[in-house]
């Protein structure tokens, strides 16, 4: 491609002296660095969209398309989910609870439905498996676990952390959802839901939407940690790796669900409305 060479020492001219560029070029350069940083922070998985929305909240006035172009110019992109592999094998003849829960994957409230389901993460060293348990009112993760066994016992623990975490008075209302898997359906997770006041529901028909919102978890670990990370040559390091993720997810993703604010921050403003209208209440 022929340059006239006026515009090569012009172009030549603004690379070494940046105050000869435009207002858009120093616009673009300034916008650059702070979108990197978004990017960056938040594990290079935030495509165009989820880094307008950061950037809003942290108060730049910027059109989601100029977003879009520097990223696609600057090599920055989102991370992309792939298929969803199932892992729970069902139990066709245990007995099992009641689908209370009819895929209908909504809570007014924390505490109201949990639901629960374990991937697989494959190392150096072999198979790992993660449970998660997830509060279904703003999709936060309230305990997980991870095991080098599909036992009943790495879920169970998972469901401890959760019990003792959100420790409530009003768990006779909380529903805890799963698939058909027998690690779920042993008489030790079922005996532990009852004895802490929380009604299961297992899904019937036994496929993945049965239990859509632990599934979309899962398939969110999977690419934003899992595979943008990998491979990982230990144990270990999926653990500790797996503990950040779920403390950056609980308090800095930005979910769509909830209107692109975190988990840990739609609880809370869920609770800050309910003590205003207490106040109220308690003026009248």
């Amino acid at each position: 491609m022929q340059v006239a060479p006026s515009a090569y020492w012009r172009h030549a001219a603004r690379v070494s002296n940046p105050d000869l560029c435009c207002r858009r070029a120093k616009r673009d350069a300034e916008l650059v660095t702070v979108i990197k940083q978004v990017w960056t922070v938040n594990f290079r998985v935030y495509g165009a969209r989820k880094v307008w929305r950061e950037l809003g909240r942290q108060g730049h006035q910027v059109a989601c398309c100029t977003v879009e172009r520097l990223m696609a110019k600057h090599g920055m992109q989102g991370v992309r989910r792939g298929k969803v592999v199932r892992t729970t094998v069902p139990d066709e003849k245990a007995l099992c609870p009641l689908d209370l829960v009819k895929r209908q994957f909504h809570a007014d409230r924390p505490n109201r439905l949990w639901v629960a389901d374990f991937t697989y993460v494959s190392t150096w060293q072999g198979w790992v498996y993660v449970a998660f348990v997830i509060d279904v009112f703003a999709c936060r993760i309230v305990g997980w676990r991870m095991s080098s066994s599909m036992t009943s016992d790495f879920v169970l623990d998972a469901l401890e952390q959760a019990i003792y975490a959100r420790k409530s008075g009003d768990n006779e209302e909380l529903v805890h959802h799963s698939d058909r898997g027998s690690q779920y359906l042993s008489i030790r997770y079922t005996d532990r839901l009852t004895e802490a006041g929380i009604k299961a529901s297992v899904g019937t028909t036994g496929d993945s939407y049965d239990n859509a919102l632990a599934e979309t978890i899962n398939g969110l670990y999977k690419t934003e940690m899992i595979h943008h990370r990998g491979p990982w040559k230990t144990k270990a390091a999926v653990e500790m790796a797996t503990l950040e993720w779920v403390a950056w997810f609980k308090n800095q993703r930005l979910l769509s669900s909830i209107g692109y604010i975190p988990p840990a921050e739609a609880e809370m403003n869920y609770y800050r409305q309910k003590q205003s209208e207490v106040l109220e209440n308690e003026a009248l």
